[in-house]
Protein backbone atom coordinates (compact mmCIF):
# COMPACT_ATOMS: atom_id res chain seq x y z
CA UNK A 1 0.00 0.00 0.00
CA UNK A 2 1.18 3.40 -1.13
CA UNK A 3 0.82 6.35 1.59
CA UNK A 4 1.34 9.14 -0.87
CA UNK A 5 1.57 8.62 -4.88
CA UNK A 6 2.40 12.27 -6.87
CA UNK A 7 0.36 12.22 -10.54
CA UNK A 8 2.18 14.25 -13.28
CA UNK A 9 -0.04 14.43 -16.55
CA UNK A 10 0.31 16.10 -19.80
CA UNK A 11 3.94 17.21 -19.59
CA UNK A 12 4.58 17.67 -23.48
CA UNK A 13 7.60 18.36 -23.35
CA UNK A 14 7.82 21.43 -21.27
CA UNK A 15 11.48 20.66 -18.73
CA UNK A 16 11.14 24.08 -16.76
CA UNK A 17 7.52 23.13 -15.80
CA UNK A 18 8.42 19.87 -14.95
CA UNK A 19 11.64 20.65 -13.00
CA UNK A 20 9.57 22.91 -10.67
CA UNK A 21 7.40 20.16 -10.15
CA UNK A 22 10.04 17.51 -9.04
CA UNK A 23 11.50 20.40 -6.79
CA UNK A 24 8.51 20.17 -4.88
CA UNK A 25 8.84 18.52 -1.55
CA UNK A 26 5.65 16.47 -1.70
CA UNK A 27 6.75 15.26 -5.07
CA UNK A 28 10.29 14.62 -4.10
CA UNK A 29 9.19 12.41 -0.94
CA UNK A 30 6.63 10.08 -2.62
CA UNK A 31 6.39 6.77 -3.01
CA UNK A 32 5.77 6.87 -6.31
CA UNK A 33 5.49 9.32 -8.98
CA UNK A 34 2.87 8.16 -11.78
CA UNK A 35 2.54 9.91 -15.48
CA UNK A 36 -0.21 9.96 -16.89
CA UNK A 37 0.93 10.00 -20.48
CA UNK A 38 1.41 12.94 -23.14
CA UNK A 39 4.73 13.14 -21.66
CA UNK A 40 6.67 14.17 -24.95
CA UNK A 41 5.22 15.94 -27.54
CA UNK A 42 6.29 19.50 -27.21
CA UNK A 43 9.13 21.55 -27.33
CA UNK A 44 11.94 19.79 -25.39
CA UNK A 45 10.92 15.67 -25.28
CA UNK A 46 14.49 13.97 -25.09
CA UNK A 47 15.37 16.17 -22.19
CA UNK A 48 12.38 15.73 -20.61
CA UNK A 49 12.82 11.38 -20.77
CA UNK A 50 16.00 11.68 -19.66
CA UNK A 51 15.30 13.35 -16.63
CA UNK A 52 12.38 11.20 -15.80
CA UNK A 53 14.66 7.76 -16.53
CA UNK A 54 17.31 9.47 -14.39
CA UNK A 55 14.51 8.92 -11.27
CA UNK A 56 14.31 5.29 -11.61
CA UNK A 57 11.77 3.04 -10.43
CA UNK A 58 10.02 5.90 -8.24
CA UNK A 59 7.90 6.59 -11.55
CA UNK A 60 5.38 4.45 -13.03
CA UNK A 61 4.70 5.01 -16.81
CA UNK A 62 1.28 5.11 -18.85
CA UNK A 63 1.16 6.02 -22.75
CA UNK A 64 -0.65 9.04 -23.98
CA UNK A 65 -2.40 9.18 -27.21
CA UNK A 66 0.39 11.97 -28.10
CA UNK A 67 3.21 9.85 -27.09
CA UNK A 68 1.79 6.78 -29.03
CA UNK A 69 1.17 8.99 -32.17
CA UNK A 70 5.07 10.52 -32.01
CA UNK A 71 6.23 6.95 -31.90
CA UNK A 72 3.82 5.57 -34.67
CA UNK A 73 5.20 8.70 -36.54
CA UNK A 74 8.47 7.61 -36.42
CA UNK A 75 8.37 3.91 -37.13
CA UNK A 76 6.09 5.21 -40.64
CA UNK A 77 2.86 3.99 -39.34
CA UNK A 78 1.10 6.95 -40.02
CA UNK A 79 2.14 9.91 -42.15
CA UNK A 80 0.67 13.10 -40.25
CA UNK A 81 0.14 14.18 -36.78
CA UNK A 82 -2.84 16.99 -35.76
CA UNK A 83 -0.09 18.74 -33.38
CA UNK A 84 1.83 20.93 -35.62
CA UNK A 85 5.00 20.97 -32.64
CA UNK A 86 4.59 16.94 -33.15
CA UNK A 87 6.70 16.02 -36.48
CA UNK A 88 9.07 17.97 -34.69
CA UNK A 89 9.36 16.12 -31.84
CA UNK A 90 9.26 13.01 -33.07
CA UNK A 91 12.09 13.65 -35.05
CA UNK A 92 14.23 14.35 -32.17
CA UNK A 93 13.94 10.83 -29.81
CA UNK A 94 17.12 8.56 -30.00
CA UNK A 95 16.23 5.02 -30.42
CA UNK A 96 16.26 4.27 -26.57
CA UNK A 97 13.05 6.66 -26.59
CA UNK A 98 11.77 4.79 -28.77
CA UNK A 99 12.53 1.62 -26.93
CA UNK A 100 10.86 3.21 -23.83
CA UNK A 101 7.95 4.85 -25.29
CA UNK A 102 7.02 1.40 -27.16
CA UNK A 103 6.96 -0.51 -23.48
CA UNK A 104 4.78 1.85 -21.92
CA UNK A 105 1.58 0.79 -20.83
CA UNK A 106 -1.99 2.01 -21.69
CA UNK A 107 -3.30 2.12 -17.85
CA UNK A 108 -1.81 0.67 -14.11
CA UNK A 109 -3.48 0.16 -11.10
CA UNK A 110 -1.66 0.54 -7.78
CA UNK A 111 -3.27 0.41 -3.73
CA UNK A 112 -2.92 4.03 -2.46
CA UNK A 113 -4.05 4.58 1.10
CA UNK A 114 -7.21 5.65 1.74
CA UNK A 115 -8.39 5.41 -1.73
CA UNK A 116 -8.11 1.84 -2.64
CA UNK A 117 -7.05 0.44 -5.85
CA UNK A 118 -6.56 3.40 -7.90
CA UNK A 119 -6.56 3.24 -11.90
CA UNK A 120 -4.24 5.21 -13.48
CA UNK A 121 -5.04 6.08 -17.27
CA UNK A 122 -4.30 8.87 -20.00
CA UNK A 123 -7.80 9.73 -21.40
CA UNK A 124 -10.27 7.14 -19.99
CA UNK A 125 -9.83 3.27 -18.79
CA UNK A 126 -10.96 1.63 -22.59
CA UNK A 127 -9.05 4.54 -24.92
CA UNK A 128 -6.28 7.22 -24.74
CA UNK A 129 -8.20 9.44 -27.10
CA UNK A 130 -12.15 9.93 -25.30
CA UNK A 131 -13.15 12.95 -23.93
CA UNK A 132 -14.58 13.35 -20.39
CA UNK A 133 -15.26 16.40 -18.41
CA UNK A 134 -16.09 17.24 -15.49
CA UNK A 135 -19.60 17.97 -16.31
CA UNK A 136 -20.10 15.15 -18.44
CA UNK A 137 -23.05 13.66 -18.18
CA UNK A 138 -23.32 10.32 -15.94
CA UNK A 139 -24.57 8.16 -18.75
CA UNK A 140 -20.96 8.84 -20.33
CA UNK A 141 -19.17 7.69 -17.15
CA UNK A 142 -21.21 4.41 -17.22
CA UNK A 143 -19.97 4.26 -20.99
CA UNK A 144 -15.94 4.66 -20.08
CA UNK A 145 -16.26 2.18 -16.93
CA UNK A 146 -17.74 -0.07 -18.91
CA UNK A 147 -16.18 -3.23 -17.86
CA UNK A 148 -14.18 -2.07 -15.12
CA UNK A 149 -13.36 -4.17 -11.98
CA UNK A 150 -16.11 -3.64 -9.56
CA UNK A 151 -13.18 -3.15 -7.09
CA UNK A 152 -11.79 -0.02 -8.58
CA UNK A 153 -12.90 2.83 -6.66
CA UNK A 154 -10.96 5.92 -7.59
CA UNK A 155 -10.13 6.73 -11.73
CA UNK A 156 -7.03 9.10 -12.36
CA UNK A 157 -7.20 10.45 -16.16
CA UNK A 158 -5.72 12.61 -17.89
CA UNK A 159 -5.85 14.49 -21.78
CA UNK A 160 -8.08 17.35 -20.98
CA UNK A 161 -5.23 19.47 -19.24
CA UNK A 162 -8.02 20.70 -16.84
CA UNK A 163 -8.04 19.62 -12.98
CA UNK A 164 -11.25 18.62 -11.45
CA UNK A 165 -12.24 16.26 -9.23
CA UNK A 166 -15.41 14.49 -8.74
CA UNK A 167 -17.86 11.59 -8.11
CA UNK A 168 -19.54 9.57 -11.15
CA UNK A 169 -21.39 6.09 -10.39
CA UNK A 170 -19.56 6.03 -6.94
CA UNK A 171 -16.43 6.08 -8.29
CA UNK A 172 -13.92 9.29 -7.56
CA UNK A 173 -12.67 10.75 -10.69
CA UNK A 174 -9.24 13.10 -10.77
CA UNK A 175 -7.65 15.02 -12.90
CA UNK A 176 -5.03 16.35 -11.87
CA UNK A 177 -4.64 18.56 -15.28
CA UNK A 178 -1.12 19.39 -17.04
CA UNK A 179 1.80 20.04 -16.07
CA UNK A 180 3.58 21.60 -19.26
CA UNK A 181 0.20 23.23 -21.34
CA UNK A 182 -2.49 24.25 -18.97
CA UNK A 183 -5.47 25.08 -19.59
CA UNK A 184 -7.63 27.88 -18.09
CA UNK A 185 -4.54 29.13 -15.95
CA UNK A 186 -1.15 29.18 -16.09
CA UNK A 187 1.16 27.14 -13.94
CA UNK A 188 2.18 23.49 -13.77
CA UNK A 189 -0.63 21.44 -12.63
CA UNK A 190 -0.41 18.18 -10.98
CA UNK A 191 -2.08 15.96 -7.60
CA UNK A 192 -0.90 14.24 -4.96
CA UNK A 193 -2.98 11.33 -3.65
CA UNK A 194 -3.35 9.82 -0.39
CA UNK A 195 -5.23 9.47 2.04
CA UNK A 196 -7.10 11.81 0.34
CA UNK A 197 -7.10 14.22 -2.93
CA UNK A 198 -5.30 17.51 -3.31
CA UNK A 199 -5.02 19.36 -6.95
CA UNK A 200 -2.05 21.54 -6.91
CA UNK A 201 -0.35 24.25 -8.81
CA UNK A 202 3.58 25.25 -8.81
CA UNK A 203 4.22 28.39 -9.91
CA UNK A 204 7.88 28.95 -12.00
CA UNK A 205 9.10 31.75 -13.50
CA UNK A 206 7.21 31.59 -16.73
CA UNK A 207 9.55 34.69 -18.58
CA UNK A 208 12.89 32.14 -17.78
CA UNK A 209 11.13 28.76 -18.99
CA UNK A 210 10.11 30.71 -21.77
CA UNK A 211 13.67 31.59 -22.43
CA UNK A 212 14.86 28.55 -21.89
CA UNK A 213 12.62 26.36 -24.60
CA UNK A 214 13.31 28.97 -27.42
CA UNK A 215 16.64 28.44 -26.56
CA UNK A 216 17.10 25.04 -26.47
CA UNK A 217 14.28 24.02 -29.12
CA UNK A 218 14.75 24.23 -33.05
CA UNK A 219 10.96 24.23 -34.18
CA UNK A 220 10.56 27.21 -35.89
CA UNK A 221 7.77 28.69 -34.39
CA UNK A 222 8.49 28.37 -30.72
CA UNK A 223 8.23 31.66 -29.74
CA UNK A 224 4.45 31.43 -30.67
CA UNK A 225 4.08 28.17 -29.23
CA UNK A 226 5.67 29.05 -26.19
CA UNK A 227 4.00 32.45 -25.69
CA UNK A 228 0.19 30.50 -26.07
CA UNK A 229 1.00 27.46 -23.79
CA UNK A 230 2.88 28.95 -21.23
CA UNK A 231 1.01 31.80 -20.47
CA UNK A 232 -2.18 29.62 -21.02
CA UNK A 233 -3.57 31.83 -23.46
CA UNK A 234 -6.47 29.12 -24.08
CA UNK A 235 -9.10 29.40 -20.98
CA UNK A 236 -11.07 27.16 -19.44
CA UNK A 237 -13.96 28.11 -21.54
CA UNK A 238 -12.47 27.92 -24.83
CA UNK A 239 -11.21 24.53 -23.99
CA UNK A 240 -14.57 23.76 -23.02
CA UNK A 241 -16.18 24.47 -26.11
CA UNK A 242 -13.67 22.71 -28.18
CA UNK A 243 -13.80 19.61 -26.38
CA UNK A 244 -17.36 19.32 -24.87
CA UNK A 245 -19.26 17.78 -28.68
CA UNK A 246 -16.46 15.07 -28.21
CA UNK A 247 -17.83 13.88 -24.89
CA UNK A 248 -21.11 12.84 -27.03
CA UNK A 249 -23.50 15.84 -26.41
CA UNK A 250 -23.60 19.31 -28.15
CA UNK A 251 -21.77 21.92 -26.39
CA UNK A 252 -23.79 24.99 -24.62
CA UNK A 253 -22.57 28.00 -23.77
Amino acid sequence: MLNRVAVLSDIHGVLPALESVLAEPEVSTADRIVLTGDITAGPQPCQVLDLLTSLGERVAWISGNADRELLEYRRGQRDTLPDPIAPWAAEQFREDHLSLLASLPRSLSLPVRGLGTVLFCHATPRDDEEVVLVDSRLERWKEVFSGLDADIRTVVCGHTHMPFVRLAHGRLVINPGSVGMPYGRAGAHWAILGPGVELRTTDFDIEAATLQVTRDCSYPDIAEWADYFLLARATDADALKAFAPRDGRDYMP
